[in-house]
């Protein structure tokens, strides 16, 4: 079997990415979902 290893990094710089692609899209239809998508990212801080 072939483990990938996958570090705290990675997941960091892929977080990052997808908070990116999040804030854009927001900025493009700042809408109902993306508010509470917004309060619910909030509330795992």
């Amino acid at each position: 079997m072939v483990f990938t290893v996958y570090t705290i990094e990675m997941a960091h710089a892929r977080m990052r990415e997808l908070q990116e692609l999040a804030d854009r899209s927001r900025a493009h239809q700042p809408s109902a979902a993306s508010k509470r998508a917004a309060k619910k990212r909030a509330e795992k801080r």
